[in-house]
C-alpha cells in the first residue's frame, strides 16, 4: 500500500532517504563506468582487444551482479535493507580500489566481478524502500530523482576520471607503500573507489528501514510462488523485462564506447574527452531521467494506468534517429549534440522501468522481481551493449576507428526491438496492475 497522505516529517525523512540512496547510486556508477574512460591505457598495458575489454567492462561486472542479485534481493524482501545496502557499498568500493592493483586481464576481470557483487545490493533494496516511503502520486518523481544517479555518476566518472588522469600523468609513475609503482590509470581506481567507504558508514548509521506497506503475506514469498506469479502474467513481464532490457542495450552501447569513439576519431586527449563527454552526460541524461519521471506522473494524473510503460515506450522510440545519425556528423560539436539527444531519450528507461515494477508486484516480492529484471537488464544491457559493439568493430568492420558505426548499429537496433516489446506490454500492464491500497490484484 502506497499511502496518498503523509505528514511533513515523514515526507522530509523520505526525501532524505532518496537523497542518500542517490549519493550511493552516483558512487556506484562512477565506480562502474570509470573503466570506460581508461580503455586506451588499459589496452596498452594489458595488451587486450576491444572484445576482451568489453568482457572486463560488461560481462565480468554483470556476471556477479546477476548471480548475486537474486539471493541478495530475497534478503531485502525480509531483512534489514539499510544494512544490505551499506554492506554492498563497502564491497564495491573496495573492489574498485582493487582494480588499481591488477596487472593482467584475469586479475582485472576478477576485481570487476567484485564490483558487480557489491552493486547487486543497492537498487532492489533502494527501490523497495522508496516505494514504502512515498504515495503513488509522488513515486515517479522520487524514483526519477534516485535514478539521476546514473547520469550524474556516469558524467562524473568521465569528468573526474579525465581530470585525475590529466593531473596524475604530470607525475608519471607513483610509488605507494606495499603496492610499489602505480600507473595513472591504476591510481584513478584508488581515488574514485575508496571514498565510497564513507558513504557506506553514513548509510548504516543514519537510515532506518521504513515500514513495509501493503503486505499481503506475513512472510517472504517462496521462489516458486514468485515464479508462478510471473508465469501468470508472463506477457507483461516478458514485455517489461525484455523491452526495457533492449532499451538498456541501446543506452550502454552508447555510454560504454563513447570515450573510445571520441578518442579514436577526434584528436583529443583523455582529459578533453572526459570533460566533453562528462558534461554531455550530466546535462542530457540527467534531464532525460527527470523528464521521464515527470512524464510518468503526468500520465498517472491523466488517468493512464500504464503510465510508466507508456513513458518508457516514448523514450525508447526517441533513441532511434539520433542513435543512427551521431556517427555520421561532420564535426565534434554536432556529434556531441546528436549523441546527447540519443542519451537523453535512452535515460528514460531507469525511472520508468522501476516505477512499473513497484506497481506490478506485491511488497515482499518487489526486490526479487526487480533482481530478476536486473538479470535481463545486465545480460542485454551492460553485457550485450558493450560486447555487441566490440564484436561489430572487431569482426564486422575490422577497424577500431569505425566503433561509432558499431554503436549506431547496435543502439538503434536495440531501440527498435525495445519499442515493439514495450508497445505489446501496455494492455497487459493495465489489466494486471496491483491495487496497492488493498494489496489485491485489479483487473481492467
Amino acid at each position: 500500500m502506497l499511502y496518498e497522505e503523509q505528514d511533513d516529517q515523514s515526507l522530509t525523512y523520505a526525501w532524505y532517504l532518496v537523497a542518500l540512496c542517490l549519493v550511493a547510486y552516483i558512487f556506484s556508477f562512477i565506480d562502474r563506468q570509470i573503466i570506460a574512460l581508461l580503455i586506451e591505457p588499459i589496452q596498452a598495458d594489458l595488451q587486450i582487444t576491444d572484445t576482451q575489454f568489453s568482457l572486463i567492462h560488461g560481462f565480468a561486472f554483470a556476471l556477479m551482479y546477476c548471480t548475486m542479485g537474486i539471493p541478495i534481493a530475497r534478503l531485502a524482501d525480509s531483512k534489514s535493507r539499510p544494512l544490505i545496502i551499506a554492506t554492498g557499498i563497502f564491497v564495491w568500493s573496495m573492489a574498485t580500489a582493487l582494480c588499481g592493483v591488477t596487472k593482467t586481464f584475469w586479475q582485472l576481470f576478477i576485481a570487476r566481478m567484485g564490483v558487480g557483487v557489491g552493486e547487486a545490493a543497492l537498487s532492489p533494496a533502494a527501490y523497495s524502500m522508496i516505494a514504502d516511503s512515498f504515495p503513488k502520486s509522488k513515486l515517479g518523481t522520487a524514483l526519477s530523482i534516485y535514478s539521476i544517479g546514473i547520469p550524474i555518476g556516469s558524467g562524473l566518472a568521465f569528468l573526474i576520471g579525465g581530470t585525475v588522469i590529466g593531473y596524475i600523468s604530470n607525475f608519471g609513475m607513483i610509488e605507494l607503500p606495499l603496492l610499489g609503482l602505480m600507473k595513472p590509470w591504476q591510481m584513478t581506481f584508488f581515488i574514485v573507489g575508496l571514498p565510497g567507504v564513507i558513504v557506506a558508514a553514513l548509510f548504516f548509521i543514519t537510515i532506518r528501514d521504513p515500514e513495509r506497506k501493503g503486505i499481503s503475506n506475513p512472510r517472504p514469498f517462496p521462489i516458486h510462488e514468485i515464479g508462478a506469479y510471473i508465469a501468470k502474467h508472463k506477457v507483461l513481464f516478458t514485455a517489461h523485462y525484455l523491452g526495457f532490457g533492449f532499451a538498456a542495450l541501446s543506452f550502454f552501447a552508447l555510454l560504454s564506447w563513447a570515450p573510445a569513439f571520441l578518442l579514436r576519431n577526434f584528436e583529443l586527449e583523455t582529459r578533453q574527452v572526459g570533460v566533453y563527454l562528462g558534461t554531455a552526460v550530466l546535462i542530457s541524461n540527467t534531464a532525460g531521467v527527470l523528464c521521464s519521471g515527470m512524464l510518468t506522473d503526468f500520465f498517472t494524473r491523466r488517468g493512464y494506468a500504464d503510465a510508466p510503460m507508456r513513458a518508457g515506450l516514448f523514450g525508447c522510440l526517441g533513441i532511434i534517429v539520433p542513435a543512427v545519425l551521431f556517427s555520421f556528423m561532420p564535426s565534434l560539436k554536432i556529434t556531441l549534440v546528436v549523441l546527447a539527444i540519443a542519451m537523453f531519450f535512452a535515460s528514460f528507461s531507469p525511472t520508468t522501468s522501476a516505477a512499473a515494477l513497484q506497481l506490478m508486484a506485491p511488497n515482499q516480492m518487489r526486490a526479487q522481481v526487480t533482481s530478476l529484471f536486473f538479470l535481463s537488464l545486465n545480460i542485454l544491457g551492460i553485457t550485450g551493449g558493450a560486447l555487441l559493439v566490440a564484436l561489430c568493430t572487431d569482426y564486422l568492420f575490422r577497424d577500431e576507428s569505425m566503433v561509432g558505426y558499431s554503436m549506431s548499429l547496435v543502439s538503434a537496433s536495440g531501440a527498435v526491438v525495445g519499442t515493439l516489446l514495450l508497445r505489446c506490454g501496455l494492455k497487459p500492464f493495465t489489466i494486471t496492475i496491483i491495487d496497492n491500497d488493498t494489496g489485491s490484484q485489479v483487473s481492467g
